[in-house]
Formats: structure tokens, C-alpha cells, sequence
């Protein structure tokens, strides 16, 4: 049985309120982590992608003896305790060096895992950019492009993706301002060849900036803004494909509601049926025009006298002949 939790006072109810699910989820904060051996590369690329993300981080500067693929026990205490359900784990190892761990967890559960292994020789960070940056808490523009990441079946390269996009899609918003749209993330790779390695993911951020020309569009410039890495994929840990299906599960006050007797036919088209009760026409109200209105001479022609008008007729002209 699962164990329960009886607050003790209103403070520990207050905070038990607050770790329950909800309608509407607050935005998803990230954990930085690194392992006890942590090169120079792996710790500037904490720094950079922990300064694209501001301010949903939680960063810790000690050094953590975890290993995520083997025991994540710590790291999931680690997600509860910061309320972090997203965590990037920076390590380096002569078999894996300059390593990034992307970790996505569900219910503080660790839900799936990858590695990522940066090329030292093609990094750049932030500061090698001398530039202006992005403001703090914006949301970019993410651009995946590369026919591995819309492979129909699960693959690393579909992983990153999703991951990826969890990352750095920040809080939902209901409208979104044009000036707020500063900079760009752009996600590529190449196509996947047999007998060759399998192709890098390359990381740009670019600013972007808007110029007069003669209409009312501007033109649109980009500038790299910086991190640039390319990134080599590693070990990788898919999720449990029931407990996927319940990460995915949406509660029925937030679905949509769906309307009756409305379809959208093959050309896009919305119909819908309209049920009406029986009409009494004897009841409509025709248009009264008075060129169709009769005289009165006419209504007395029209007039057929009764039965005992022809009597009384009758008699009359038998009078007149006596």
C-alpha cells in the first residue's frame, strides 16, 4: 500500500496542497546537477543552457556521486525535495566525456533518460559571442529540422527531440506579444547512412532582428547569438510505455468540449444538422400588399344570397303580377 501522509499542521497541509496534481500545472522547472567529475566544456555548457532557460532553473554547485542509468534514487529524492521534473546532469569520463544527461521525470519518478556527448572542438559558449543577448523569460522559437527527427518509430534521435522541446518551450501562454519573439533555437541533423556513424545534432541559438523594407512586412535578419554545440548521442532510457500513456493523460475538465451535429466534411468544411419541429404554415404571416386588396362592390357581387332570400323573391314578383 502506498504510504499516506497526514499534515501534522496547516503549513505541512499547505505544502502537501501544493505537491498535489492540479488542473493547471505550474511551468516546469529544470535541476543542474553535475557529477564528481565534471570537465570545463561540460560546466560552460551547464552555465550556457542554464542562462537560455531563466528563471524555471534550481541550480546546485556541489559536487553529487550519482550515476543515473544505474541508481537514480538520488536524483528522483533530488525532484521531489525542488519540485524540478526536468534535470540536465553534467559528467565526463574517459568513455563518455563531456557528457550531458537529459532527465524527464514523471510524479518524481525518473520516466526516460539520454545522453548527449559534446564536440569540445566545435562548442562556442555564450560570452565568445560578442553580441546582445536575449531578454530573461522569453519564449524562443524552436526549429527541428532533419528527416531522423520524424522517424515513425521511437529512435534517440526522437527522444532529443521531445526532450529538447520540453526544455526550453517554457510556461504555456494564451497570446504570445510579436516583441517578445527575440530569438530563435535551431535544431538540425543530417540524414542516417548506412556503414557511416550516426550523424550529429547541431545546436545554434540565433537573435533575431527585424529591418525597414518599403512594406508593411519587415525583413528578417538573424544573427547567431550563441551556445553552439554539436552534440553526439549516447546511452539512452525509454519510458515505460503504461507509464507514458498516464504521463500523457488529460484531466476531462480541460478537454475541449465536443459539439453535436457539427462535422467537417472532406473539404474542410464545417456542416452541421439542425433538428426543427413540424410547421404550421395555416399560421404564416404573408406580406400584405394593397394592389392585391379587393373593392367593396366586388365583395358584394360576390355575395350569394341565402335560401330564404329566393322565397321572399319569389313571392314578391307573384304579388306584382296579381
Amino acid at each position: 500500500m502506498l504510504r499516506q501522509i497526514k499534515p501534522r499542521n496547516a503549513r505541512s497541509k499547505r505544502a502537501l496542497d501544493k505537491r498535489a496534481p492540479h488542473l493547471t500545472e505550474n511551468p516546469k522547472a529544470t535541476l543542474f546537477l553535475r557529477y564528481t567529475a565534471c570537465s570545463q566544456i561540460t560546466q560552460l555548457a551547464l552555465a550556457d543552457i542554464l542562462s537560455i532557460k531563466r528563471p524555471l532553473v534550481v541550480k546546485f554547485n556541489k559536487k553529487n556521486d550519482i550515476r543515473p542509468f544505474e541508481d537514480p534514487s538520488s536524483l528522483e529524492f533530488f525532484s521531489e525535495k525542488n519540485d524540478a521534473s526536468l534535470m540536465v546532469y553534467g559528467s565526463n569520463s574517459k568513455k563518455r566525456p563531456h557528457c550531458l544527461t537529459f532527465i524527464r521525470c514523471f510524479d518524481h519518478k525518473i520516466l526516460d533518460m539520454l545522453e548527449l556527448h559534446i564536440d569540445a572542438d566545435t562548442m562556442r559558449t555564450l560570452d565568445q559571442f560578442k553580441n546582445r543577448k536575449c531578454a530573461v523569460g522569453l519564449k524562443p522559437l524552436i526549429c527541428f529540422s532533419g528527416t531522423p527527427f520524424e522517424s515513425p518509430t521511437a529512435t534517440p534521435y526522437t527522444m532529443a527531440k521531445n526532450l529538447l522541446l520540453d526544455l526550453f518551450r517554457g510556461p504555456d501562454v494564451q497570446n504570445v506579444d510579436v516583441a517578445g519573439l527575440q530569438y530563435i533555437i535551431s535544431i538540425s541533423v543530417g540524414d542516417e547512412v548506412e556503414g557511416h556513424p550516426p550523424p550529429r545534432i547541431h545546436f545554434r541559438a540565433y537573435l533575431i532582428k527585424t529591418r525597414k523594407s518599403g512594406q508593411k512586412v519587415p525583413r528578417v535578419e538573424v544573427e547567431e547569438m550563441g551556445p553552439r554545440f554539436d552534440f553526439r548521442v549516447g546511452r539512452c532510457s525509454e519510458a515505460d510505455e503504461a507509464v507514458m500513456k498516464e504521463a500523457l493523460k488529460k484531466p476531462r475538465h480541460l478537454e475541449p468540449k465536443q459539439k453535436k451535429n457539427i462535422e467537417t466534411d472532406l473539404i474542410g468544411d464545417k456542416v452541421g444538422r439542425i433538428h426543427m419541429g413540424k410547421q404550421d404554415l395555416g399560421a404564416l404571416q404573408t406580406r400584405k400588399m394593397k394592389g392585391l386588396k379587393r373593392s367593396r362592390e366586388a365583395e358584394e357581387e360576390d355575395v350569394i344570397p341565402d335560401a330564404g332570400d329566393s322565397q321572399n323573391v319569389i313571392a314578391d314578383s307573384k304579388r306584382s303580377k296579381l
